[in-house]
């Protein structure tokens, strides 16, 4: 099992990394395993908030989220499968992102249990269960900001 650490450059791909947003979920997402192809959109107004919208559908997005924001003492174990699966051979290799369910106006959570984990240089990623999801839940409250008066 490898333990990945902060996603220190979320945003800021590697200079080995393809210039493309494009990402490539070969095996899906938990209930969207027919789709494979995704692009990574990150707007600076919805920091620190991202969104995985399938490439070929621009109505069908997913809000995504770096858990070590919100989560700094987070500690996924990526089985070694997953890690051999992407190509992963050093943690920095690595992107986090937790899949955040938007319930009411005021209430969002994000999943830590399954992060999407993707490889930053070819863009391959995996929904990953991690090795010790019981330390975790599925649906993590993510903090509510204020709003000026």
């Amino acid at each position: 099992m490898t333990h990945i650490a902060p996603n220190h450059s979320t945003g800021t791909p590697s200079a080995s990394t393809p210039p493309s947003n494009v990402v490539r979920l070969p095996l899906g997402l938990l209930g969207f395993e027919q789709i494979k192809e995704f692009a990574l959109l990150a707007d600076p107004a919805e920091k620190p908030f991202a969104w995985l919208r399938v490439a070929d559908n621009n109505s069908l997005a997913f809000v995504v989220i770096d858990p070590f924001v919100v989560l700094p003492e987070y500690k996924p174990d990526i089985p070694q499968a997953d890690v051999d699966f992407l190509g992963i051979k050093e943690p920095t290799d690595a992107l986090l992102l937790g899949i955040v369910t938007i319930h009411s106006h005021n209430h969002a959570t994000m999943n830590l249990k399954g992060p999407v984990v993707i490889n930053r240089h070819s863009r391959v990623g995996k929904q990953v269960i991690i090795a010790n999801a019981a330390d975790y839940s599925v649906e993590h409250l993510l903090p509510v900001a204020e709003t000026a008066a």
